[in-house]
């Protein structure tokens, strides 16, 4: 039998039931695999209250890392025994034991930790794909990275620094400003007491920043925006305060031929060639001392709910793992 988090409806943490239920061997093209740690991630609260839609009933989580257990027919390029990891696919990793469609698994160098993997997979490639494919920052860009002390910006900000570029965070409190500064940011700005756009624009003399990544999403869209450079990017990957109402638009064009892009990881790991490289990039990150797992609370599975309610309080800091 295994132990799994299921959903019958979308709604608060409360909805989450842990259920025990056979576990089928794998399909064709599917691994079986064993997980030794789960990534807990924004997003999942996304599909668990039914802002992002899902298949119900059904699963949640979508990163872990564990050891393959069984091959379905036609895998090809794993072992029984291999340790994997994994972010994107079908949800599923609040769960002992799952079944995993082998082309969304990476095979885990033998000195990343599971628990190091099941962190960062899903941030590390977020931060990659943001840092090098959405915008390419390079030495002389100025950014602005929101919830800079987060799951996210943890990884974000000092891979930012490694690329030359002058890093200016937000944070909610003063100790997430300090874990912001530790992280790398050269100025933390704190949102509840100052205007950030202000702020942003005394940093700079005036200017902006070259680039927002802002994943809170409607409380900080405005400012955001006013916080850019002329013909500056915002990317606008998260909904963490709630989506962010529509624009006209000509506002875009009114504040300095401004860009706005809403991206997700999906789309820049579609294809296995795509995947292996974000993680080749993100393992040599880890590697390289560039980035490292931020783990700042775990919970074992049967406490999801509370994990839930911690994250959208806003009460973690960096990464949060669940336990099996």
């Amino acid at each position: 039998m295994n132990l799994s988090i299921r959903i019958e409806t979308t709604g608060g943490p409360e909805v989450m039931q842990l259920v025990e239920t056979p576990l089928p061997a794998p399909g064709p093209g599917e691994i079986q695999l064993r997980h030794e740690a789960i990534g807990l991630n924004f997003i999942d609260v996304y599909h668990r209250s039914g802002l992002y839609r899902v298949p119900l009933p059904g699963g949640l989580g979508s990163e872990g890392a564990g050891v393959v257990t069984a091959l379905g027919p036609g895998v090809a390029g794993f072992a029984v025994g291999d340790r994997i990891a994994y972010a994107g696919g079908p949800l599923g990793a609040y769960s002992e034991r799952r079944n995993l469609p082998a082309r969304h698994a990476v095979k885990l160098p033998p000195e990343i930790p599971a628990e190091t993997a099941a962190a960062m997979m899903l941030k590390g490639m977020t931060a990659y794909y943001l840092l090098h494919l959405t915008f390419a920052v390079r030495p002389g860009h100025t950014i602005l990275v929101h919830a800079a002390a987060g799951g996210v910006g943890s990884v974000l900000v000092p891979w930012a620094r490694h690329l030359g570029a002058r890093v200016i965070g937000t944070a909610g409190s003063a100790d997430k400003a300090r874990l912001a500064r530790a992280a790398g940011c050269n100025e933390v700005i704190l949102y509840r007491e100052q205007d950030v756009a202000a702020a942003v624009k005394e940093f700079t003399s005036g200017q902006g920043v070259d680039v927002v990544y802002d994943s809170v999403g409607k409380d900080t869209f405005a400012g955001s925006l006013d916080s850019l450079r002329r013909r500056g990017l915002l990317v606008s990957f998260g909904n963490a305060s709630g989506k962010v109402p529509p624009i006209e638009p000509v506002l875009l064009s009114d504040k300095g031929s401004l860009f706005l892009t809403r991206p997700k990881l999906a789309d820049y790991v579609a294809t296995r060639e795509e995947l292996t490289a974000a993680a080749a990039a993100l393992f040599g990150a880890i590697a390289e001392g560039v980035v490292q797992a931020t783990i700042g609370q775990r919970y074992p599975l049967r406490e999801v709910a509370q994990a839930h309610a911690d994250l959208e309080a806003r009460r973690t800091t960096g990464t949060t793992l669940l336990t099996v």
